[in-house]
Order: C-alpha cells, then structure tokens, then sequence
C-alpha cells in the first residue's frame, strides 16, 4: 500500500515545465507508424530524477501500436500508444496523453512486415503485466530530482531493487520487444580485425534490456529521428514572427 502511495506521488507533475518542441496529436497521428518510439520529456517528479540521471532531455519512452490494442480511453479516443506506467504497469494510453510534452519519434529502420508484427504482438501482450513495489526504500530515490551519486552509478540507479525484472521506466519493456526480434539497439561491439587481409564483420552482442533508458532509442545507429514539421514540408520564410 505504501509502496503505490509513494509511486502515485513521485508520479505527480512538478511545476515549471517548458514546451518548446510539443506536435499535436493529429500530427503525431499522421506521421506514426507502429513500431515507432514515441519519446517524451516527462513533467513529472520521476521524470526530472530520470533526465538528471541518464544526462538526457529523455525520461519516457512509448511505443506505437496504431489499432492493434483494441480499445479506447473513457473519451472514445483509441490507445494507440503502448507504455510501462510505475503506477499502473503495462498499459495502453492515447496520443491526447502527450498533447502538451516535449517529443521526440525514433523509427526502426527496414523493419520487416513481420517483424513489426511481432513487435507489436509482445509489447500487446505484456499489457497488464504490474510493477512490485514491495521494497518502498528503491522508490524513495526519486524524492530527489537530483540524486547525489557518481556517474557511473547513476544508469543502474533507475532499476528497482526488489528482484522483479521489471524497472521504474518504460525503456526495459521496449528495448525486450526489440531483442524479441534480434533488432539492435544500443549493442556491445566487437570491432572487426583482419584475418590472412580479409577484414570480418563486427559482432554484435545483447546489451541487458535492464541497462536501457529512453535516450538510448535517440542515440541508436540503427533508428531514424521523425521531426513532423520537417517531414510536412517547412519553408521557413512561411513562418510568422512576432513583429517588432
């Protein structure tokens, strides 16, 4: 009980928030594809202790499922979006929900048909799936918004402690939806070498799906940044400017 009392309030808004790269919904809509990371820069009391401790603009990451969740928020609008809430768990949620954030769409590059379908399969199959929140001591780190800890610690410091596999943000549940399919991230490299002067390929191996954060999906290689404004066509002597 104490543990979903602190999860709801570490969860609140925080006041001060700065929009300066917020696209509408119906735009988001009409630039998604599933498959797509829907990364969000959270107002929320976790998000700020997430942002300082991955160094990032990032604290939130969703995927886009369109229709394949099958069901519509108390409004009648459909949850597109599929997400890992500290709160509530695995759930799906709308576009409206970030309406008024900061956001970012990274796209797996070449994804096959099928492999997006099965993309999409799993993260709509771990819908439901709840957070432990038993050991209450690993949630009241994010009372902080800035935790006093080194650097190279502070990655780890996101996993919940309690043993469940499960962790405070959404990256994990993403980052095994992607492994699902051998579609790479972030990977450990083993850099080629040259062999009788036939240089070999890289090789690429897991990184554990606990160690990444929503920033991750914006640094990867292998995913496309989407900015709506450009992919709709921006002339910027179009734009109008507060006059003198």
């Amino acid at each position: 009980m104490f543990g979903e009392l602190l999860a709801r309030y570490v969860g609140r808004p925080v006041r001060g928030y700065t929009q300066y790269s917020v696209v509408g919904r119906d735009t988001l809509r009409r630039f998604l594809r599933p498959g797509d990371i829907l990364l969000v820069d959270g107002d929320e009391r976790i998000s700020m202790a997430i942002k300082y401790l991955t160094q990032s603009t990032w604290s939130h990451a969703a995927l886009y499922v369109a229709t394949a969740a099958d069901s519509i928020d108390e409004r009648g609008e459909t949850n597109a979006l599929i997400e890992a809430d500290l709160t509530h768990g695995v759930i799906a949620v709308p576009l409206s929900k970030y309406r008024w954030h900061n956001t970012r769409i990274c796209r797996p590059v070449g994804l096959t048909d099928d492999d997006r379908a099965r993309l999409v399969a799993f993260a709509v199959n771990a819908i439901g799936t709840r957070y432990d929140l038993k050991n209450v001591i690993d949630l009241m780190r994010y009372l902080l918004p800035t935790p006093p800890v080194p650097v190279r610690w502070r990655r780890r410091m996101l996993a919940l402690g309690s043993g469940d596999p499960t962790r405070a943000i959404c990256s994990t549940l993403i980052a095994q939806a992607f492994q699902a399919i051998r579609y790479p991230i972030l990977p450990y490299i083993e850099r080629a070498d040259a062999r009788d002067g036939v240089l070999t390929d890289d090789i690429l191996r897991l990184r554990h799906h606990s160690l990444f954060v929503p920033r991750d999906f914006d640094l990867s290689p292998y995913f496309q940044v989407i900015k709506p404004t450009i992919e709709r066509g921006l002339d910027y002597r179009d734009l109008h400017w507060e006059s003198d």
